[in-house]
């Protein structure tokens, strides 16, 4: 896992001060595509209060470039139960006009061994069909479709049917260690480069 390599682009753990332009990017989302099932964009406070809550255990990362935030990823529990806290969901957004261009790809090469390296073993997506992007996304990441739920949501006068995909993380023993918070993740070295520069 390496941090991206251009001077005027990097990938680093997002904080609270993130949210407005973390907010900037999912708002065309929440009102123009069924990407998401939320309707309308939530306020700037909730966009904070998530970025704090995933980062109590899970990455909260964002692609920089020429100082402006262009796309962002994170992880979060699978669902709540404690049995399935070694599965993670995973999501990208990318801005508006900066599609295709690899952002989303980049975030997931640091992502999804950050998930495996923490301790997770599987690494879930759901995506809104159809969505040709995003499917050769996972895809190309080693995703593979495991299930479909069908009519499952209801956004812009139209039924979305939502495809989920699965990623293995590593292999399953029969006594696993609990996976370890991105916070102790940042204690070693080789992950410092993760750390909001103005913490350094």
């Amino acid at each position: 896992m390496t941090a991206v390599k251009q001077s005027n682009a990097y990938i680093r753990l997002a904080t609270s001060n993130d949210a407005q332009s973390i907010l900037d990017i999912y708002a065309p989302y929440c009102l123009k595509s069924p990407s998401t099932f939320e309707i309308q964009p939530p306020e700037l406070e909730e966009i904070r209060n998530r970025i704090d809550k995933t980062l109590t255990r899970f990455p909260y990362l964002i692609f920089e470039e020429e100082g402006q935030t262009v796309a962002y990823a994170y992880a979060g529990q699978h669902m709540e139960r404690a049995a399935y806290r070694f599965s993670a969901n995973v999501s990208v957004y990318v801005k508006e006009g900066f599609h295709g261009t690899g952002k989303g790809k980049a975030l997931y090469s640091v992502l999804l061994p950050l998930l495996k390296k923490q301790g997770f073993c599987n690494a879930f997506a759901g995506i809104t069909m159809p969505n040709a992007g995003s499917e050769a996304l996972h895809r190309s990441m080693g995703f593979i479709q495991t299930g479909l739920y069908k009519n499952i949501g209801y956004k812009f006068q139209k039924w979305h049917d939502v495809s989920w995909w699965q990623l293995p993380l590593r292999q399953l023993v029969e006594f696993p260690d609990e996976p370890t918070p991105i916070s102790k993740m940042l204690e070693d070295a080789e992950y410092s480069f993760l750390k909001p520069r103005n913490l350094d």
